[in-house]
């Protein structure tokens, strides 16, 4: 069962447009430190300035979050609002096989065995880091494997966290370690 989810974006919602992948990677985790509620999506196509990703941020927030990008010396091209909520694409799909689970985020995808909790596939990106990001997870427990953003370099890596940190969450929630 595929759960592929397109959704609005709230009222008074913004995205802010990158140039590259690691300018969107670098404000997310700017954003998120300074305790701001954002959201890493794929803005529309007509949105997109050079980079597939973007950062959902509440406009209310705008002031705070440029002047923090300036003494952070985080690259960003616009900030723009998002008219009458606008339809965003969740980089996170999940397909349950019955005894596995597949969380594909862009183009990665990890499969994880839904008893015992160990990673039994990566695949997908044409990135050059792959091979090794699937050679340091594979056979590991998703609680005990390194994250692909520590390891690796590229937008896959990027993305193989992302599906990690979702195939994290879903694990425990079925186990009820996690609401």
């Amino acid at each position: 069962m595929a759960l592929f989810k397109k959704r609005q974006a709230f009222d008074g919602s913004g995205l802010v447009l990158f140039a590259e992948v690691q300018d969107a990677t670098t404000a997310e985790k700017v954003l998120k430190e300074a305790g701001h509620t954002i959201k890493l999506v794929a803005p529309p196509p007509q949105l997109r300035k050079g980079c597939d990703l973007a950062v959902e941020i509440n406009l209310v927030e705008q002031m705070a979050i440029e002047r923090l990008f300036k003494q952070k010396d985080v690259a960003y091209i616009e900030v723009v609002p998002l008219k009458g909520g606008g339809e965003l694409l969740e980089i996170v799909k999940v397909v349950d096989f019955g005894e596995a689970m597949m969380v594909k985020a862009g183009n990665m995808k990890l499969t994880f065995d839904k008893e015992s909790g160990t990673i039994v596939n990566t695949s997908g990106g044409g990135c050059p880091d792959i091979p090794y990001l699937h050679a340091e997870l594979i056979d590991k427990k998703l609680t005990e494997t390194p994250r692909p953003r520590d390891i690796g370099f590229t937008l896959c890596a990027l993305m193989l966290d992302r599906a990690l940190e979702e195939s994290l969450e879903l694990w425990q929630r079925e186990r009820g370690l996690k609401k």
